[in-house]
């Protein structure tokens, strides 16, 4: 038996509004750079839709 899996480990999920003061400098940098990875991701598929949208739009225009 490995001793390592009885440790418990931290969650690698984080939520909105979830305590931070126990995160160190390294997972706080981790966390702010996945949220900036998540952000361009949906400014992305925010951009798509609303091309989406406008060709949809502008097809059905007299």
């Amino acid at each position: 038996m490995d001793w390592s899996e009885l440790e418990p480990k931290k969650p690698e999920i984080h939520s909105l509004g979830a305590d931070l003061s126990k995160l160190s400098v390294d997972e706080l940098e981790e966390l702010a750079q996945s949220l900036r990875d998540e952000i361009e991701r949906v400014e992305a598929t925010m951009a798509a839709k609303k091309a989406s949208k406008d060709a949809a739009e502008s097809a059905f225009k007299s």
